[in-house]
């Protein structure tokens, strides 16, 4: 049964919401990485081919990292150089660092997106930095991406909660969002990487930020929450949200995260509400029915597991 037959009734946004979301699409990149096996060029690049047919405008293609620390996707200059690229569709590659940052130029790449933490114990496992330190990398990677004319997002993890210190104080994800935004970031992301935030705390967290316009949110779904903290979000301005098709990913830095908000179950809920997405949504779950497929198990979306019977 198709999203159409299911009937949903035309509504207008209330308006405290934005009549118009763009959904950053993170499957290929954030959720393909947490895979245990690597998944053949061939259906990366299908999958971004079956992504960009449903609608969805930006595609985060891959990752520059070190494939020592990520082996699913050291294939990156391999698929970024097979690409179909589609007219108004954005592939944003995620780099760690000017090496990454060079591999991205020589690939042809516009638009990047750097990774922070909000906590001194995630700097040092993910980024082998300490809360302070990891601005020396940023700084000279986002200098030399805008000169060359590319547009940088910034994305903050650990935003709400860290597995080693607990509960993370506003001030301190504030203060690194705030510089990366300084340094030039065009958007930043916060993640919930864990999946603990509730919907007062992403409220709380927002409120700290001088223009909420700038920000992206990214939730996990540990503990069920995703979508209620995305009303909240953007209740409070938001209008960009992170999500993955098929709910892929987690994060390989990080045990206890569990699979990123799913799109399908994000445009679910953002059609209900009126808000336009140009997703079509039978399309993106025939889509994430067919990765399922590649990958050998169901997804774990709740709405692709409802239409696709």
């Amino acid at each position: 049964m198709g999203a159409r037959e299911v009937g949903l009734p035309d509504v207008v946004p209330s308006g405290s919401l934005p009549s118009r979301v763009t959904i950053w699409e993170v499957g290929a990149r954030d959720g393909l990485q947490n895979e245990s096996t690597v998944v053949p060029v061939a259906v990366k690049l299908e999958f971004l081919s079956r992504l960009a047919d449903a609608g969805l405008s930006v595609l985060e293609a891959t990752s520059f990292v070190h494939p020592k620390w990520v082996p699913q996707l050291a294939d990156a200059a391999e698929l970024l150089s097979g690409l179909d690229a589609r007219p108004g569709v954005s592939y944003p590659v995620l780099v760690p660092n000017e090496r990454g940052l060079d591999r991205a130029i020589e690939a042809g790449v516009r638009h990047i997106a750097i990774f922070a933490s909000a906590t001194e114990t995630f700097a040092s496992r993910n980024l082998n930095r300490t809360l302070d330190s990891q601005f020396e990398m940023f700084e000279p990677t986002v200098k030399r991406a805008l000169s060359a004319g590319m547009d940088v997002r910034g994305y903050v993890s650990m935003c709400f909660g860290d597995p080693w210190e607990g509960a993370v104080p506003r001030s301190q994800v504030v203060a690194v969002g705030e510089r990366l935004l300084e340094m030039g970031c065009s958007q930043l992301s916060l993640g919930d990487t864990i999946g603990v935030a509730t919907p007062g705390q992403v409220e709380s967290l927002i409120e700290g930020f001088r223009d909420v316009t700038k920000l992206a949110v990214h939730f996990h779904d540990t503990y069920g929450q995703a979508l209620s903290n995305t009303l909240a979000a953007l209740r409070c301005g938001v209008t960009t949200v992170d999500s993955s098709a098929g709910g892929l990913g987690g994060c390989p830095y990080a045990e206890s995260a569990t699979g990123n908000l799913a799109t399908e179950d994000l445009v679910w809920m953002l059609d209900g509400l009126g808000i336009e997405t140009g997703v079509d949504l039978d399309k993106l779950v025939e889509c994430s029915v067919w990765m399922a497929e590649q990958l050998g198990r169901p997804s774990p979306s709740r709405v692709v597991r409802a239409l696709a019977k």
